[in-house]
């Protein structure tokens, strides 16, 4: 298997799981009533009737491909499973039941899922061009596992049952002057309507939404792996690359490059936003399902639930039983791990003598006097030749590690606030949108977005610095 691609997947399985299980676990939590939040590609027509999400996810990518390349497509997804715990009757037969316990265990009627993944490919630049439509076909399913008492006798069952899925994915590549394609991804269902009634067999939300989910891609997901090519960073392209990259477009997903940093052979499209080269901390010991890395918080939550709390996590799914245990079982020494890790801004300083010493010996990293003379106020930085300070006009190109919001705000103009310089050197430059109505408000309170400079270009002959 390709290295990248391996790596990648520590990533792709959170944001596959991502809402498998809400915290604190337990079916009765009102958070997990509403569960599979992101990635959802539902039946056509779920949207419209409300009992469902939208069928489709699409996204442009670029692509620098060699003379040989070839490009391996990989969709990821949950299949729903549903579970339910059936008692066994006297006259031989069995009755559902919202829970059932049986040999020291307790079981809840719930709704798993299953993990589930397509390959295709490799594919030339060639069929690219010309466009593929790859279907998806998963098959249902149906299986009964047998539950006995502590003297061994029939106790129940608990029987799951999975619906067909159906879908395809479609690709087509264009290339520019610059051999650079601009490579659309698409991933679809395709189901055919929903009957009127079907398993399992337990009262249904308004809506059909039991039916509809039974049916839709769960967190879904692309990972694509080039041979002999290079995926180019639509956050932040290349000067070159820039013209392509405005004309990328996406829905209801988010291609960002994957793999290791520097690597651009693997490039992950997933349902939630993320950054290049996104990767789970190493303090997460335990999958929390969670993925915003909370983990501190969430493993002592889950360690204050009381004996009857986690007894009932534990019933409600293999996955919630598995995170009590481990957090659990987890040492104060793992427990201070994720506490935080402080790691070293210059660890990769080009001057070793710059790198900033834990030992000591170095200048101290602060120093009031030197604070005392700095004005955010008052102080300025020069970009591209021009001093900006409090009052200079500004538009904003965010880049580099850019979240979400600030790119909603790319191409807007901004007044400058404040200019701040940091302890490792960095300078902020804090503004708020002129578009904004409630600049001046945010102004008043003190409340700024902050950029980096080489993210704002000044607007010359507008307005002075104060």
């Amino acid at each position: 298997m390709n290295t990248s691609l391996a790596l990648a997947r520590a990533v792709a399985d959170a944001v596959l799981y991502e809402g498998y299980l809400l915290y604190p676990y337990r079916a009765s939590a009102q958070k997990n009533q509403a569960r599979w939040q992101f990635g959802i590609l539902g039946p056509p027509g779920a949207a419209e009737d409300s009992s469902g999400e939208e069928p489709s996810m699409s996204a442009d990518c670029l692509l620098a491909p060699g003379a040989r390349a070839g490009l391996e497509i990989h969709f990821r997804f949950l299949q729903l499973q549903a579970r339910t715990a059936e008692k066994a009757d006297d006259g031989g037969g069995f009755t559902p039941v919202d829970s059932l316990a049986a040999g020291g265990a307790n079981w809840l009627s719930w709704d798993e899922a299953v993990e589930q993944e397509a390959a295709f490919g490799p594919f030339s630049v060639a069929q690219l061009r010309a466009g593929l439509v790859l279907p998806l076909e998963v098959p249902e399913g149906f299986d009964v596992e047998e539950l006995k008492d502590y003297a061994g006798r029939r106790a129940g069952r608990l029987v799951r049952r999975r619906r067909a899925l159906r879908g395809e994915l479609r690709l087509s590549a264009a290339e520019d002057a610059n051999g650079l394609l601009r490579l659309s991804v698409t991933a679809a269902n395709t189901a055919g309507p929903l009957p009127a009634h079907t398993l399992p067999a337990r009262p249904l939300p308004a809506g059909n939404r039991q039916d509809a989910t039974a049916v839709s891609f769960i967190g879904a997901h692309v990972l694509l792996c080039v041979r002999d090519g290079d995926f180019v960073s639509l956050l932040d392209p290349p000067p070159w690359a820039q013209p392509a990259a405005g004309l990328c477009s996406q829905h209801r997903c988010w291609p960002v490059l994957a793999g290791p940093e520097g690597q651009t052979d693997v490039l992950l499209i997933s349902p939630i936003i993320l950054y290049d080269h996104p990767a789970v901390a190493p303090e997460s010991s335990v999958a929390l399902y969670d993925s915003t890395e909370i983990d501190e918080i969430l493993t002592l939550r889950v360690l204050t639930l009381t004996d009857e709390e986690k007894a009932e996590a534990r019933a409600t799914d293999p996955r919630a039983a598995a995170v009590i245990d481990r957090c659990e079982a987890m040492s104060p020494e793992d427990l201070q791990q994720l506490h935080g890790t402080l790691r070293n801004p210059h660890a990769f300083a080009a001057d070793p003598a710059e790198a900033w010493s834990t030992a000591g010996q170095d200048v101290p990293w602060w120093n009031p006097e030197a604070e005392a003379s700095i004005r955010p106020d008052e102080d300025a930085v020069v970009i591209n030749g021009v001093a900006v300070a409090r009052g200079s006009r500004v538009r904003v190109h965010p880049k580099r590690r850019a979240d979400a919001q600030d790119l909603f705000f790319g191409g807007q103009t901004g007044r400058v606030t404040s200019v701040h310089f940091d302890v490792d050197g960095g300078t902020h430059v804090g503004l708020v949108l002129e578009q904004d109505p409630a600049a001046d408000l945010h102004e008043g309170y003190g409340r700024s977005f902050y950029y980096a400079p080489d993210e704002l270009e000044p607007l010359e002959g507008k307005e002075n610095p104060q």
